[in-house]
């Protein structure tokens, strides 16, 4: 298999996948400063000339969803996603998705605004802008804590790929200062944090 990625992009999540399942892989490192992403060698893996995307023999996949749900069925000895039929893949196909439409265009509104000129932020467009953008966020941040019912994974008592994406979000929102209010959040993510396949997943 061979990951296309950079640093500091949704690119973390399937190699955090990755290095969790502990499978053999090459990482293919993008410098998006150097537009090596616009190649012509790049875009013919990716059209769109985004990471991530993944080679797995004779499939390539562009959407970080799709690489993380592939990436658990591929390996199902592994047990990062709950066994087809069982009572816990309804719940986990739910996270998931949820984790990513969700909780990362949530997330992501905060993190372009905080990219705007100094000026712009303090228009009272943005600011009204801002905080619908909270209202929204937090209903978000409420349902995830609340799935959590004071447990330490998502689904089924288990670590699965929920967790990874879910998380990896998460950490984003924390960098952010956006998680006050929610002190089990904020737990939940420095814990997942600290596995060491994470450490491995930044490391570039």
């Amino acid at each position: 298999m061979k990951l296309y990625g950079a640093p500091r992009t949704r690119a973390v999540r399937p190699r955090w996948m990755l290095e969790e399942l502990g499978v053999p892989y090459e990482l293919v490192k993008l410098d998006l400063a150097r537009q090596e992403n616009t190649s012509p060698a790049y875009l013919a893996v990716n059209p769109l000339g985004e990471v991530p995307a993944l080679v797995d023999g004779d499939v390539t996949l562009l959407e970080t969803l799709a690489i993380c749900l592939h990436l658990a069925d591929r390996f199902p000895e592994k047990h990062l996603a709950p066994p087809v039929g069982s009572a816990e893949r309804g719940p986990y196909y739910q996270w998931m998705v949820f984790a990513e439409t969700r909780l990362d265009s949530a997330v992501m509104a905060f993190y372009w605004h905080a990219q705007l000129p100094e000026e712009q932020k303090a228009s009272a467009h943005a600011k009204e802008e801002l905080a619908k953008h909270r209202v929204r966020l937090t209903a978000v941040l409420d349902v995830i804590q609340g799935g959590l019912g004071g447990r330490e994974f998502l689904v089924g008592g288990a670590f699965t790929a929920a967790d990874v994406v879910t998380a990896s979000i998460l950490h984003l929102a924390y960098t952010l200062k956006l998680l006050d209010g929610h002190p089990q959040l904020v737990e939940y993510t420095h814990r997942h944090a600290q596995r060491p396949a994470v450490r491995k997943a930044v490391s570039w």
